[in-house]
């Protein structure tokens, strides 16, 4: 029963779920917009609570470790490029540097979950979902490509922008709550010479403005920069040229590097802009259709959990499968059951990390009084809510 599964999306969640899947007895396949493999570049992403135990049960941990980014600490700047503030202890990209929690590049941590799905996976790269057609006993797909297939189940494993979303529940507005700022990352020169280190540069009068990050035993460098915006930003996700010259408008005339950062925007191989933005439903699944870590429920890299909850969802979504012999009513029903409360605790974490970043600025720069006052709005201790789920055996 329910054998032949297609997954939308070869990110983080996509091959996590292949592995699971595959190793309990399904057939995977999986489809992926971006031509002769995963998308390169994005942004430094974290491996935290059970999300580590899910690596150690796939057999990578080791090698994700190993592949982490290496990180003696930040600094903040003022326009001028005069230091604020030091930290040794924590970084503004991964948090305390002394946890159990692994920070890695994103196309890092895909190449080797791609890996370790192995070689039973079927990949149709450069190609994407334009048509799903279900009934009781299937799922018909039709491909960008014309290739029609039909399936048993399908995932959409796709993202914050998911087209399989988009398909089966709908439109985006009616499931996305835009958080009010927009990020861009993108790959440089190290060109500060940063060693090991990570520089921001926050712009006054706002909780957003931009740093760098030395990567890949600094032979190069991370950019991020990102604003504000109290109306939400008509922009096509799609079309990157359009959202570079967004970016210029928004943060030209920027002090300290952010004009340099800009220059190096526009030759970048591998720019991401988006939205900080979370997806909320009623449910993660429609008959034989059901959505994965962001594509279901996206808290945003404001939350640092958007990687983790993706892998700890394809362990369960799998698990669910496997102990419901592949019956996908009960199996989606269960998965949902068993992450529901995580899930929303790992949304709220967005939220309460803007509060707690602020805080710990405020305490950096010396205003007590306002850190205080941010502490006392009330947050949730962030390490209870990253290990509030305990992983089943399945």
């Amino acid at each position: 029963m329910n054998r032949t599964v297609l997954i939308s999306g070869a990110s983080v969640g996509g091959p996590a779920l292949a592995y699971w899947l595959t190793r309990h007895g399904f057939q995977v396949t999986i489809v992926e917009r971006s031509p002769g493999g995963p998308r390169r570049g994005g942004q430094a992403i974290d491996v935290r609570g059970p999300a580590l135990e899910v690596a150690a049960r796939m057999g990578v941990l080791d090698e994700i470790g190993a592949a982490r980014v290496q990180m003696r600490g930040m600094s903040m700047v003022d326009g001028d490029g005069n230091e604020l503030y030091r930290s040794e202890e924590r970084t503004i990209t991964g948090g305390e540097l002394d946890s159990p929690d692994v920070e890695i590049l994103r196309d890092d941590l895909a190449e080797i979950l791609l890996a370790a799905a192995g070689d039973g996976v079927e990949y149709l790269y450069g190609d994407s979902i334009a048509v799903l057609d279900q009934d009781d006993a299937e799922v018909r797909v039709t491909f960008d490509s014309g290739l029609r297939r039909t399936f048993d189940l399908v995932v959409g494993a796709d993202g914050l922008h998911s087209n399989t979303r988009r398909l089966a529940f709908g439109p985006e507005g009616d499931y996305l709550k835009n958080l009010g700022t927009y990020l861009a990352v993108w790959t440089t020169p190290n060109f500060l010479e940063l060693d090991r280190w990570q520089v921001f540069h926050q712009v006054p009068g706002s909780s957003w403005g931009g740093g760098t990050m030395s990567v890949r035993d600094n032979a190069e460098a991370r950019v991020y920069l990102g604003f504000q915006s109290d109306a939400p930003v008509d922009y096509d996700y799609r079309d990157t040229e359009a959202q570079k010259r967004l970016m210029q408008e928004r943060l030209s005339g920027g002090g300290w590097e952010l004009p340099r950062m800009l220059e190096y925007m526009w030759d970048a191989p591998d720019f991401h802009f988006d939205a900080m933005a979370q997806i909320h439903m009623d449910s993660w699944s429609t008959g034989r259709v059901v959505l994965l870590g962001d594509a279901g429920y996206c808290g945003s890299p404001l939350s640092g959990q958007g990687t983790s909850m993706a892998m700890v969802g394809a362990y369960v979504l799998a698990g669910e499968l496997k102990a419901a012999g592949g019956d996908h009513v009960r199996a989606f029903a269960a998965y949902e059951s068993e992450l529901r409360d995580y899930v929303a605790a790992n949304q709220q974490l967005a939220l309460d990390n803007q509060k707690r970043v602020e805080a710990q600025t405020a305490a950096e720069m010396g205003d007590e009084a306002a850190a205080e006052a941010l502490v006392e709005e009330g947050v949730a201790d962030f390490g209870t809510v990253v290990n509030g789920l305990a992983l089943k055996d399945y």
